[in-house]
């Protein structure tokens, strides 16, 4: 059993357009009442939309509608989890039906595509991260929520700790003084011989089952590849590997914590280290990130080893703020997690030691119940646009072997 994994999936628990889209875009969303529950349908339901499926139907406020999925299997194995639900090959039919709103899931390099047609179409969204697979998506997402008035939560669920939220209020307390420097770093063990994320490829998974032209979303046209398909986080084309899959989380985290802008410039190291099985994603990462101010932040990753689990370290001049998830006890097999404030006594002799004691709040709840009020929901769009463009001059960086600037990693192609 992955340990690390397996306690970051705890810690996360507590924690589309055509002309008649168009025209829906121009429709006042519905009042919802008190007793009304609120309706919502799904673009992806694949390993990751399958677990937002179950988290949907587990708030009662909330009333799973429909979902589409361009794979028939995947349409199956939804009215399974939530019989009587109607199922669309086609994302664009989906967002034609009555929808409060919509949770996309879809694959990273299909996110922008689906953000853009469900706020077009005048739906509340929910985003999985990363919100994008490039900056120039992510500018335009961006925009493009600016201009609406839609309710957008992106899925980076460490927004809705209350770790973050004892850390900003440890911050804004001034324990912490100057913050020059955050570690942070997420390790997982794979098995001799599996590579982490490798699918198997189901007998049913060929062109008659799958809308293959979809999925490519406008990359070269080629034959139907399975292997591709069921494993497009190996892949660039698709996919931004780790970065995008976990950094996400913690950097999301951090910005928000301390409130910070994009990055001035961005380094990455690393490389396929662990399983050389024809990935081109790296297993192996080291991402430093300079920020306006005199701060660096550092990220480091590995699929060879989970010791140290998961968690982030922000150190300052008169104090420490450090969570942990994830650090296996040898013996016991059990895991930390925790988050702790402590006073740096040379600078700061009258604060004590803290933990943090605030509980988490259930982050598809905080969407559900934003829609009914139109507050903005704990993971905004700001901040999935944030995390995205930090993630991806990460992997500009690694890409061209060199420090790509803010600057340049806007005039660059993914």
């Amino acid at each position: 059993m992955n340990m690390a994994n397996d306690t970051r999936r705890e810690f996360i628990k507590k924690t589309g357009v055509a002309a008649g889209a168009a025209l829906l875009a121009t429709t006042p969303a519905r009042v919802l009442g008190a007793n009304d529950r609120v309706r919502i349908g799904m673009i992806g339901v694949g390993g990751r939309g399958q677990d937002l499926l179950k988290q949907v139907l587990a708030v009662p406020s909330a009333q799973l509608v429909a979902i589409a999925d361009i794979y028939s299997r995947r349409r199956d194995e939804a009215q399974k989890l939530a019989p009587g639900i109607r199922t669309f090959d086609d994302h664009r039919k989906l967002l034609e039906t009555e929808l409060d709103g919509v949770i996309v899931a879809s694959p990273l390099h299909l996110h922008a595509k689906h953000f853009l047609d469900t706020v077009a179409a005048g739906k509340d969204l929910y985003c999985e991260k990363t919100m994008t697979w490039s900056i120039a998506e992510a500018d335009e997402c961006l925009a493009a929520a600016k201009k609406s008035d839609r309710v957008i939560q992106i899925g980076l669920q460490h927004e809705s700790s209350g770790a973050l939220a004892d850390t900003r209020q440890w911050i804004k307390e001034g324990r912490l003084g100057k913050i020059t420097h955050v570690e942070s770093w997420m390790s997982r063990n794979t098995p001799h011989g599996e590579g982490q994320w490798v699918r198997p490829v189901p007998p049913d998974c060929d062109a008659a089952h799958t809308n293959w032209a979809a999925f490519l979303n406008g990359r070269p046209d080629r034959p139907f590849d399975g292997y591709k398909y069921m494993n497009w986080r190996l892949f660039w084309e698709f996919s931004g590997g780790n970065i995008t899959e976990n950094m996400v989380h913690q950097i999301a985290w951090i910005m928000s914590a301390l409130d910070l802008p994009l990055p001035t410039a961005a380094y990455m190291s690393g490389g396929v280290f662990s399983e050389k099985n024809g990935r081109e994603v790296p297993d192996t990462i080291a991402v430093t990130l300079d920020f306006p101010q005199d701060l660096v932040v550092t990220w480091q990753s590995t699929f060879s080893n989970s010791r140290y689990g998961l968690g982030e370290r922000l150190l300052g001049s008169d104090g420490t703020v450090e969570h942990v998830a994830g650090a296996t006890d040898m013996v016991t097999g059990r895991s930390q997690e925790e988050t702790r404030y402590w006073p740096e006594r040379i600078n700061n002799k009258k604060d004590s030691a803290l933990t943090s004691s605030t509980p988490d709040q259930n982050h598809m709840a905080n969407w559900i119940e934003c829609i009914r009020s139109r507050k903005t929901p704990n993971a905004s769009v700001d901040i999935g646009y944030r995390s995205a463009v930090a993630g991806h001059m990460a992997n500009l960086a690694y890409r061209t072997k060199q420090r790509v600037t803010l600057e340049k990693a806007r005039e660059m192609k993914a």
